[in-house]
């Protein structure tokens, strides 16, 4: 799985970036038809409505406030890893956000198209969770 980086400079401390950041449920501002229950190691994104949708499970398995945190994919149906790093700027923080995902059941062929959508995805979150 060949992954994405969005990288984005703010006008915010680290620690003010990173409370953003990694406040999961506002994640789900930013994705239609999405919502986030925090869980006892990390969370679960539910995209659907009613009955139809799936869950996408995410483990953090690496936290070093407010510096990096590592997630890691394990649904049904998404399955791969996310890194979030923040580093403090002259003016700021820079926020990096590593993402490296697969939807099961999709060609590898269509990888291109995973990364497209991924960039264009978590670009937006990374935009709403920082404004």
């Amino acid at each position: 799985m060949e992954g994405i980086e969005i990288v984005r400079e703010v006008p915010l401390t680290p620690d003010e970036a990173w409370a953003r950041i990694t406040d999961w449920p506002r994640h789900a501002q930013a994705v239609p038809l999405t919502t986030i229950q925090r869980t006892s190691n990390g969370f679960v994104a539910r995209t659907g409505v009613g009955r139809l949708g799936f869950d996408d499970p995410m483990r953090v398995v690496e936290n070093d406030p407010p510096r990096y945190c590592r997630l890691v994919k394990d649904g049904r149906v998404v399955t791969g890893y996310a890194e979030i790093l923040v580093e403090p700027t002259a003016t700021g923080s820079r926020v990096t956000w590593r993402e490296s995902l697969h939807v099961r059941g999709v060609p590898r062929a269509f990888a291109g198209l995973e990364r497209w959508s991924s960039r264009l995805l978590f670009g937006r979150v990374l935009d709403d969770v920082l404004a």
